[in-house]
């Protein structure tokens, strides 16, 4: 599937969807022709709202470059997300594994801070995302994010934590926290996301009491 634009003042087409196989077949020596079906589509705007539209029920394309494609068609949803991220201090990676250091402040949990931000609102999320990033403890997952909106709006434990608490004890546990919520998990039956808000929560009470006792 392609649309004409320019090139070094030529008229090409250029692939919206199908790019790998395109490239194959003109790769391959035997193929005189592909066969293409051309959308309108005349600026960048207009070709990524288009390579939207034809990939958004596609399970190859990730959730990373549908949400590219949405910044670049100028979607609001998308735009918000950026600048939600941008306001927490954290980077939205383009692609997985390529994030930089050992991760941290980086993220491409696309879907589950989108999600936040429609259920919560911006300053919510900004919150979650800075609570997480402020621990510097590497790349910041769904399961992360979920964790922490958890812990900040369950009746069990909201109010009884502040951020800085949920900070603390996340720069505390480092990763000997998801070895422990697996086990917290499978012992108890509930998601992992969950145990992981219970296992950073508890090690909150701990350090409170330590400050209480001080």
């Amino acid at each position: 599937i392609c649309a004409y634009s320019e090139y070094e003042g030529a008229t090409v087409l250029k692939v919206l969807d199908g790019q790998h196989t395109a490239i194959a077949a003109a790769s391959n020596p035997h193929v005189g022709e592909i066969p293409v079906m051309i959308v309108e589509a005349e600026d960048t705007i207009a070709q990524a709202k288009a390579f939207i539209g034809q990939n958004t029920q596609k399970l190859g394309i990730t959730s990373l470059q549908l949400h590219q494609a949405a910044v670049a068609a100028g979607d609001e949803d998308a735009l918000t997300l950026e600048l939600t991220c941008k306001a927490a201090n954290v980077r939205l990676l383009r692609a997985p594994n390529s994030h930089a250091g050992d991760g941290s402040r980086q993220t491409i949990a696309v879907k589950q801070i989108e999600g936040l931000i429609a259920r919560r609102g911006r300053i919510f999320a900004r919150e979650v995302l800075e609570i997480i990033a402020n621990a510097e403890r590497g790349l910041i997952t769904a399961t992360h994010v979920k964790a922490v909106e958890f812990l900040l709006i369950d009746p069990e434990f909201a109010g009884h934590v502040s951020a800085d608490d949920i900070t603390s004890a996340i720069i505390d546990l480092l990763y000997t926290a998801e070895e422990d919520a697996k086990r917290f998990a499978d012992t108890h039956r509930m998601p992992h996301w969950k145990a992981l808000a219970n296992v950073w929560f508890r090690k909150c009470k701990k350090r409170r009491g330590v400050l209480r006792a001080a």
